[in-house]
């Protein structure tokens, strides 16, 4: 997939978006001093890197302890398996650093804006839209994808998730609804 990160073309895509973060990581490693720090991240980020790349990804950016991932979409079986690896291997990734911190995944498929953008001297691949918003806010304590993502994968794929209807709730009518 680092043919996105190499067009020098603004485009439209649809890609399969997935944002992650590290559940309590701010106080687990409170304490540790930067170059600890440091040093696990860069561990932690080459092994991020090694499943998601492998899997045909690309980590659009790392931000601390979270990242923005695409695939393309003729990647999306893979990719959502390489999400589902990077939750359970990198759960035990981080258990063995004697962490109790855990992954939290969410995945949107759907049209993005990507290309590149930044500083007159310095620019960088990345993609905006409605998809990214979505993948960002959905709410998920482990792995969660829309059924966007889940229309996109083949029978033998879809067998590794079911559907979670949260409960519905009823409000008045001329009430607004607010999350």
């Amino acid at each position: 997939m680092t043919d996105l990160k190499a067009q020098q073309s603004t485009t439209e895509k649809d890609l399969l978006v997935a944002f992650f973060d590290l559940s309590r990581f701010a106080r687990e490693v409170r304490g540790l001093h930067s170059r600890e720090l440091f040093d696990l991240m860069s561990h932690y980020y080459e092994f991020v890197g090694d499943i998601i790349e492998n899997a045909g990804g690309t980590i659009v950016k790392f931000i601390g302890d979270a990242a923005l991932i695409v695939f393309a979409e003729n990647h999306v079986d893979k990719g959502v398996l390489a999400l589902q690896t990077l939750k359970e291997q990198g759960d035990a990734w981080l258990s063995q650093q004697g962490m109790h911190s855990h992954h939290t995944i969410r995945a949107h498929f759907g049209s993005v804006t990507c290309g590149h953008l930044g500083t007159k001297s310095e620019k960088r691949f990345d993609v905006f839209g409605d998809t990214v918003n979505i993948a960002a806010t959905l709410s998920s304590n482990n792995l969660a994808i829309t059924p966007q993502v889940f229309r996109k994968l083949s029978s033998e794929t879809r067998k590794h998730f079911k559907k979670h209807t949260p409960p519905i709730t009823y409000i008045p009518v001329g009430e607004a609804h607010h999350e």
